[in-house]
């Protein structure tokens, strides 16, 4: 793939959504575009603003915790996407999430109810923990369920 062909493709892959450069790369490399010029394309974008790992994280924080994801799940998608770890923590701290709330949100959009017998606990501390919450965040959004349950 001439550098001309990979510079268009990655154009069309950033026009659809953001993409962080290790997946962008990948995706280059996948359609044919050899590892060097995939590399100068990538830094060519990033140097022009069309390509920035900083937005890509930014981005995604936002999206997951509309979607009711948790820290945990956010930042292990993060860094499967090939961000280093302080552009993960500074994504995750600049996003302004209180993760207890958005638990005890999850965990009242997915139940409604509190849990009734301990196998319904279970299920839904699997659930909230799959979703990337710490212990601590499904233990308050489980506790306030059955607290709002009660008043």
């Amino acid at each position: 793939m001439s550098p001309e062909a990979a510079r268009a493709k990655a154009l069309r892959l950033l026009g659809r959504r953001e993409h962080s450069a290790r997946q962008l790369s990948h995706k280059l490399k996948a359609g044919g575009a050899e590892s060097e010029t995939a590399d100068s394309v990538i830094a060519s974008l990033a140097e022009s603003g069309w390509q920035s790992d900083p937005r890509y994280a930014e981005t995604l924080v936002r999206s997951r915790i509309g979607q009711g994801y948790g820290p945990l799940r956010i930042r292990a998608e993060l860094a499967m996407a090939g961000l280093p770890d302080h552009l993960i923590r500074e994504a995750l701290d600049t996003a302004d999430c209180d993760w207890t709330q958005l638990a005890i949100e999850t965990q009242a959009r997915r139940f409604g109810a509190p849990p009734a017998t301990i196998d319904e606990k279970q299920k839904q501390w699997r659930t909230l923990a799959q979703r990337g919450f710490g212990s601590e965040h499904i233990r308050a959004a489980i506790q306030g369920a059955e607290d709002a349950f009660d008043d």
